[in-house]
């Protein structure tokens, strides 16, 4: 592990520093689906097929899938997320030989929604999906409606590390990292960057939270005095922090998603803030969350997977373009996975979740030719071939291991700074 955090002396005490529309085939979902796709797909798929690798099956329809956040406690991350996921189709319409269908489901950031979701997309035969988002509403989605319907699942922001040692027969795949590095990277913020020697955690009770405050329990060098779950989205928090403050900690890490961090923040600004300094995850790293707390948050600092792909500067400027602002935490990632995805397909050569999988390392692992996101469409063009590609992404370098992890990846350490998180360092795993 390398590291580019620089250490602070005084920090106590002081500041720290969607478009939504139908797309092709979605609008309507159950007959434009099945109208469009059983026709259009069923002769494409076919010739797909006889041609063995089905490379050059060129014109037929590539299906995908985006299972994310819209509406509950992560909407307001989940749309930008999601923004991200469709922002290929709008860059590569009517510059590449194939055609897009986008179906977009609505997770609710509730697991029993994300399933109905995913049974959505899978019966109406979509072979891969970009999500789920929370870890949650993912790990419950992938063992009951993914993984038995052989559908691939490569999530943007999906973090627990039980998705690592999912029974998934390869179909379960992430450009998330995982929150055992990310319980790392906190202990260091922690003992490092504030030095503090004493913590107590806030999680919400989910399997993202429970394992990200565990992770970090393991990895801190100083005392983790306790550790206080909470339900999402409740009216006050107010016995939860007075529990977790008790023994007058250095530091608060507090694990959840806006809907919930809005309450929490106003209930510890009003009642319980003593001086301690925040560590809030990536879950929390929203820009509106000052202003939906009313407080200028600066005893706050934040950690989160970052984008540091080679293709990074060129996501940027086209996300920029697309939407008219600067994209967030997990937004490269869910570029990232829906390209991938889509590259997979046009090697598989027809829409079927087993062909998908086992085409997805050939699409992003060091092999071929380097492709990344200013050169998405001649990346389309060299599967279609039938060359060896190298999809080096916004995110990152997007090699998966035996596991669907990535191989290499990098925190951002984040700062509250006139009521935004100002990116302030960095940590890096792998190569």
């Amino acid at each position: 592990m390398s590291r580019d955090v620089q250490r602070r002396d005084m920090l106590k005490g002081v500041g720290i520093a969607g478009i939504s529309f139908g797309l092709a085939g979605c609008t309507g979902n159950g007959n434009g689906n099945g109208n469009g796709n059983g026709n259009g797909n069923g002769n494409g798929n076919g010739n797909g097929n006889g041609n063995g690798n089905g490379n050059g099956d060129m014109g037929r329809t590539l299906k995908q899938g985006i299972l994310l956040p819209l509406t509950g406690d992560l909407g307001s991350l989940g749309k930008p997320i999601r923004d991200g996921a469709i922002l290929p189709k709008a860059q590569l319409e009517g510059n590449i030989d194939f055609t897009i269908d986008l179906q977009q489901e609505d997770t609710e950031t509730n697991p029993q929604a994300g399933i109905q979701g995913a049974n959505t997309l899978v019966n109406n035969g979509y072979p891969a999906v970009t999500g789920t988002a929370s870890s949650g509403v993912n790990l419950q989605v992938t063992r009951q409606a993914l993984i038995p319907n052989q559908t691939v699942g490569c999530s943007p922001s999906s973090t627990s590390p039980a998705v690592t040692d999912l029974d998934d027969d390869d179909f379960i795949f992430r450009t998330a990292p995982s929150d055992a590095l990310q319980g790392q990277v906190i202990a260091q913020v922690v003992s490092e960057n504030l030095g503090n020697d004493t913590a107590a955690t806030m999680y919400v009770n989910n399997s993202y939270g429970q394992s990200l405050s565990q992770s970090f329990a393991s990895s801190f060098s100083g005392t983790t005095q306790t550790q206080v779950g909470f339900q999402k989205e409740q009216s006050s928090y107010s016995s939860q922090l007075e529990t977790a403050l008790a023994d007058e900690p250095d530091s608060l890490i507090v694990i959840g998603y806006p809907a919930s961090g809005v309450q929490l923040f106003r209930d510890y600004y009003a009642d319980f803030a003593s001086g301690e300094d925040i560590v809030v995850t990536d879950g929390l790293i929203a820009n509106d969350l000052p202003d939906d707390v009313d407080n200028d948050m600066a005893n706050v600092t934040g950690t989160a997977p970052k984008a540091a792909g080679p293709g990074r500067e060129a996501f940027d400027s086209l996300y920029q373009d697309e939407y008219g602002r600067a994209p967030g935490v997990f937004n490269a990632q869910a570029y990232d996975a829906t390209a991938i995805c889509l590259l997979a397909n046009v090697y598989a050569g027809e829409n079927a979740g087993p062909a998908v999988r086992d085409n997805m390392r050939r699409a992003a692992n060091p092999e071929g030719e380097t492709f990344g996101p200013d050169s998405l469409a001649d990346a389309f063009e060299a599967a279609a071939a039938g060359d060896d590609i190298n999809y080096q992404g916004a995110s990152s370098a997007c090699n998966f291991n035996d596991a669907g992890d990535m191989v290499a990846v990098s925190y951002g350490i984040f700062e509250v700074e006139d009521r935004d998180f100002a990116e302030t360092g960095s940590v890096q795993f792998g190569q």
